[in-house]
């Protein structure tokens, strides 16, 4: 279930996530209610979180960025594929990892993961944190080994799409049913990577 925009509207430039410039929605919203043009807003927030990157840089950590697409009480709020944005954001965020959300059809294909530098990670969200139901480990292998056609398999890895509780209320999982999730994970993890 989509939420748009009366609850999960942001109240100023700061609180725009990445995911708000790939769905056509909130790009409108972003125009309209900001009166800033979505362009010009993803290039300062790249810009802005390029300065934060760079103060943590120099105390020797590993960076990086989730890109959600919202996460309350298995709800969402964002949708499209990373193209619009992939280009830029994968060649400008100064990040040694890039957390993206694939796990149902609203995010896309890989093909934008063929922006992704040399050396960067990757790491696919290709289970749902959203429902309990488990994802077929057959297909888990076989969309990593479709996203490797554009990133190399050792800048892979797998993870839940999102957290299972990134607010307070978290998401309509039990607990068995997440920790059932992470083991898919792990088990997925060894079957692909050894």
């Amino acid at each position: 279930m989509r939420i748009f925009p009366s609850k999960a509207s942001p109240t100023s430039r700061s609180t725009l996530r990445y995911s708000y410039y790939i769905d056509p929605q909130w790009r409108d919203w972003i125009k309209a209610e900001l009166n800033i043009p979505p362009d010009i807003a993803f290039l300062e927030a790249l810009r802005a979180d390029n300065a934060c990157f760079a103060a943590a840089r120099g105390h020797g950590a590993t960076l990086g960025i989730h890109l959600c697409r919202g996460n309350n009480r298995s709800h969402w709020y964002a949708q499209g594929g990373y193209d619009a944005i992939a280009e830029k954001l994968f060649n400008t965020l100064d990040v040694d990892r890039f957390l993206l959300e694939y796990d149902d059809d609203r995010s896309g294909t890989f093909e934008p993961l063929g922006f992704v530098p040399k050396g960067k990670t990757v790491v696919l969200g290709l289970v749902s944190s959203k429902t309990g139901g488990l994802e077929d480990p057959d297909t888990l292998a076989r969309r990593i080994d479709e996203a490797a056609r554009f990133v190399p398999i050792e800048n892979l890895a797998l993870s839940p799409q999102c957290g299972f509780a990134s607010t307070a209320e978290g998401n309509l999982l039990s607990e068995d049913e997440q920790w059932a999730k992470l083991q898919l994970v792990a088990d997925t993890v060894r079957r692909v990577w050894g």
